[in-house]
């Protein structure tokens, strides 16, 4: 997601979306009924799709909940920003002398939203870290009450932003599966394999 600063400049991550397609697309080509909701990506459209591009965190959390009750599995992959600038300037920031300090404010969470909300829903959430990988995605999936993680450690060579390749663990209550480095296109049918062997 972007989230604006002033007229010109806003924070944002370096996530290409390249996961969150390949999933898309891989839950399309077995004839699912796949919504795609997404940040601002140079990716090409997920053909069979849904469509439904947004910018913010706050716009993709409306448009997730909003859609929340009549889905039966939802896969969050999205690069969801944590924070947003707590105002956002009306006119460009000048440049003055010395440093810029930017407050920022929490943004909603969308899985600590619905995920004690599901009734029927599987709910799979990815989890980004650079340490404690393992340790901090089981912890993600009790607190948020979701039923699988995706987890990855961004150090790892070949399980970064914007390579074709990940490096995926997945994390359930009851057991953890180490995935090898494979395209995002193999990992994303290895999750859909999981979900659909977990899901009721």
């Amino acid at each position: 997601t972007q989230e604006a600063l002033d007229p010109v400049r806003y924070l944002t991550n370096h996530s290409t979306g390249k996961m969150g397609y390949a999933l898309a697309r891989a839950a399309a080509m077995r004839g699912a009924e796949v919504t795609l909701i997404h940040g601002q990506t140079a990716l090409p459209p997920v053909k069979f799709t849904t469509d439904v591009p947004v910018t913010s965190a706050q716009q993709m959390y409306e448009a997730v909940t909003d859609r929340f009750d009549t889905t039966d599995v939802l896969i969050m992959a999205a690069a969801v920003a944590d924070y947003r600038p707590a105002t956002v300037a009306d006119d460009k920031i000048k440049k003055k002398e010395g440093d810029l300090s930017i407050p920022v404010e929490r943004t909603e969470d969308i899985l600590g939203t619905i995920g004690p909300r599901k009734t029927h829903q599987f709910l799979c959430g990815f989890s980004m870290e650079t340490q404690n990988m393992v340790e901090n995605s089981r912890e993600k999936l009790v607190k948020k009450n979701v039923d699988m993680i995706c987890a990855n450690n961004l150090k790892q060579s070949g399980a970064g932003f914007g390579v074709d390749t990940n490096v995926i663990t997945i994390i359930t209550r009851s057991e953890t599966t180490e995935l090898p480095l494979q395209s995002k296109e193999s990992a994303a049918n290895a999750i859909l394999d999981a979900a659909v062997r977990l899901a009721p």
